[in-house]
């Protein structure tokens, strides 16, 4: 359709129901007398392809239901999506590349869908009529040679290069990573001109892909001057003895921490007692709200971060080091105030009661994973113990305790989904040199556990007393979802035993325990977990379905999570006993916004997380090209068949490294159609070969032995 035309259909979408007549759209466009007979010959095609309606006159759309407004989300050479975001919830569409109009990421655009999903696995399709409003937002490429001249390849708007109208700051060499915003536009992707924002280094290293990532996301790595002079005023070494003087006094307590050896933000600590009955458990949290108040630059870029972000070796903190890793942080040996969850927990794992203090603690010792597993194995040497020697005998009633909590949660019926996580390994100029799967030891599901129980006090705290909260909620999956896990399940050869639209969590989790040993243990845990629906943060209540908890939310790191940072807020002021009804009037809004802006950060940090881990990956497996290793096959696509290896590192078998044949996916899992009749099935066990690895893209490519 050419440009006149869609210039129509733009002008009369904005019309809506009133439509236009021949000559209100002539004026609507700005067209001249002569151009008249062109657009009434126009309208008039227009109509009989069935595009447009004339009805006395006025011009409409034809089946306007289907035209709606939408923001380009993603762009690739050959396509891209766009969100619908106008109804309850957003739909996300399929764009074919012909059909993007030249729109980037971050445009507004008039759309017009064009099929329905006929498959739980594909989107619906759309095609882009005009851009509404253009996007000022950065791209990301590297600078290549052509001929005398240097371009822009982009990363993923199309693989053509883009004339450079205007250079930045820095000297430009061929390899460069570079982030690029559109000086002129053009029809097509290809035909735009680019000037360069930023360089950041070779797009061989990790490091620099990682950086660019982040500006052009909009992620902030540096924090603005006036937050910086907030945070300065609380470089200090210990609280206001005025405040201290204020708070239930639990420095004569045996609290301590546990945390990963490199953590430096530590924002929970746990103390334990057992007495008759049960257990005393206190879970002691940092009384970030104490310092970061409502209103403050510190809080606008924390609202604006949402949450930290951690990968390789970089953390992109949500507060200023001194905070995060200053007064905020539950250090070793100095007095901290904390916000503490103080429990009544029975012999069986019941919590009997709860209550929230303003407290100050002194941790007794920095505890990390590894060396608390060592005490509970029986391999800590002498070192180890007396490091621990103030609370070592707390450590196996801490287990005592946890165990029986899993156990509880595991007969609720919450599902163990079992997901390897990697650990990016890097040398001293930032090269990822190793690859690892992330270890999660007792002690590890032992912190899991007191955190559960805490957060769960939070919201049932919030439920009783009817007031605004930001909860953290996991709803239910849809009946389509479940029936296509039985589909799934059945195609692998699993007994799906009898999942349906109706299955409960406790379904769910038989499937995973059921299938403990077998080969496709780690595949049935990706489908089961891509099953279940995203977890999210609501104002409303309702409910965990993973963790089969009708109460929950997130209270227990707000130094890196703006949710629990939120209900902290709240929490004080219904400890410092404000009337239910003030705090209703003073909250109720901003649970929303909270809630909204947290759940919209997380999964923004979560890509962050994924794409920078790709990158890092890739440049690990640089200098592995041409060995062979052992995986299995993690998902299969018309493109090809992805491969996971044992250290969770990721790469993709093209389809055309694959035996000549008409390749189609079957129920997501299989991809059928070569001609020798071989069929890749998720699940399957694989040695590949390591052939091409591209840093800048985060791809590796391999190829079956």
């Amino acid at each position: 359709m050419n440009k006149h035309k869609t210039s129509i259909l733009t002008a009369l979408y904005k019309a809506g129901e009133d439509g236009l007549t021949e000559k209100e759209l002539a004026k609507a466009l700005d067209l001249p007398k002569k151009a008249e007979k062109k657009l009434a010959d126009d309208l008039a095609g227009m109509k009989k392809f069935g595009d447009v309606t004339n009805k006395k006159g006025v011009w409409r759309l034809k089946s306007p239901e289907n035209y709606f407004e939408a923001t380009i989300t993603h762009v690739t050479p050959r396509s891209g999506f766009l969100t619908d975001e106008s109804g309850e919830l957003p739909v996300e569409y399929f764009v074919r590349g012909r059909d993007m109009k030249g729109a980037v990421p971050g445009d507004v655009v008039l759309a017009k869908k064009t099929a329905d999903a006929d498959d739980i696995h594909k989107s619906p399709e759309a095609v882009v009529f005009a851009v509404l409003r253009e996007s000022d937002s950065l791209l990301t490429g590297v600078i290549v040679a052509e001929g005398n001249r240097l371009m822009v390849m982009p990363d993923k708007l199309c693989d053509e290069p883009l004339f450079i109208a205007k250079a930045g700051a820095k000297p430009l060499k061929a390899g460069d990573k570079v982030a690029f915003s559109i000086k002129k536009r053009g029809e097509r992707h290809f035909d735009h001109t680019v000037a360069i924002a930023d360089t950041f280094g070779s797009a061989e290293d990790a490091k620099s892909s990682a950086e660019a990532y982040m500006l052009v996301n909009g992620l902030h790595t540096e924090f603005p001057n006036e937050a910086l002079s907030e945070a300065a005023r609380f470089n200090i070494d210990e609280p206001d003895a005025d405040e201290i003087g204020r708070r239930l006094d639990l420095r004569g307590e045996p609290i301590f921490t546990i945390d990963g050896a490199d953590t430096k933000d530590i924002d929970d600590a746990v103390s334990i007692s057992k007495v008759n009955g049960g257990y005393k458990l206190g879970v002691h949290i940092a009384d970030v709200s104490h310092y970061v108040k409502k209103g403050t630059k510190l809080d606008e870029e924390a609202f604006y971060r949402g949450t930290s972000i951690y990968y390789a070796d970089r953390v992109v903190p949500m507060l200023p080091k001194e905070l995060s890793n200053g007064i905020c942080s539950l250090n070793p040996n100095v007095d901290r105030l904390a916000f503490s969850c103080l429990m009544d927990v029975s012999e069986e794992g019941k919590l009997l009661s709860y209550r929230f203090e303003k407290t100050v603690i002194r941790s007794r010792v920095k505890g990390v994973y590894s060396e608390v597993n060592k005490i509970l194995d029986g391999t800590a040497d002498e070192k180890i113990k007396e490091k621990y020697s103030r609370v070592i005998e707390r450590i196996p009633v801490m287990r005592e305790l946890a165990a029986i909590l899993e156990k509880n949660r595991i007969n609720r019926g919450a599902p163990e989904i079992d997901t390897q996580e990697p650990k990016i390994i890097t040398d001293e100029n930032g090269i990822c040199i190793d690859v690892r799967v992330r270890e999660r030891g007792v002690a590890e599901r032992i912190i899991e556990e007191f955190m559960l129980i805490a957060n769960n006090s939070a919201a049932a705290l919030a439920m009783k007393e009817k007031i605004p909260f930001v909860y953290r909620v996991h709803e239910a999956p849809t009946a389509e979802k479940l029936t296509l896990l039985n589909e799934t399940l059945t195609a692998l050869g699993i007994d799906p035993q009898g999942v349906g639209e109706r299955s409960t969590a406790a379904d769910l989790a038989k499937i995973i325990s059921d299938n403990k040993d077998s080969d496709k243990y780690n595949v049935i845990n990706r489908i089961v977990l891509r099953t279940m629906m995203k977890a999210r943060y609501s104002e409303e209540p309702l409910g965990h379905y993973g963790l089969v908890m009708p109460e929950y939310a997130h209270f227990t790191s707000p130094i890196r999570r703006y949710a629990d940072l939120s209900i902290h807020r709240i929490l004080t002021d219904h400890v410092y006993a404000l009337s239910n009804e003030k705090i209703n009037k003073k909250y109720k809004k901003f649970a929303a916004e909270a809630s909204l802006r947290a759940s919209s950060t997380e999964l923004a940090a979560i890509r962050c997380e994924r794409e920078c881990e790709n990158f890092y990956m890739a440049e690990y497996m640089k200098n592995h090209v041409g060995e062979e290793f052992d995986g299995f096959i993690s998902g299969v696509s018309p493109a090809g068949v992805f491969v996971a290896l044992d250290n969770t590192v990721e790469g993709m078998v093209s389809v055309t490294k694959l035996p000549q044949g008409e390749y189609e996916v079957r129920h997501g899992v299989i991809l059928t159609g070569a001609a020798d009749g071989k069929v890749f099935t998720v699940g399957d066990k694989v040695r590949v070969k390591c052939v091409l690895v591209n840093v800048n893209g985060g791809f590796i490519d391999f190829e079956f032995v």
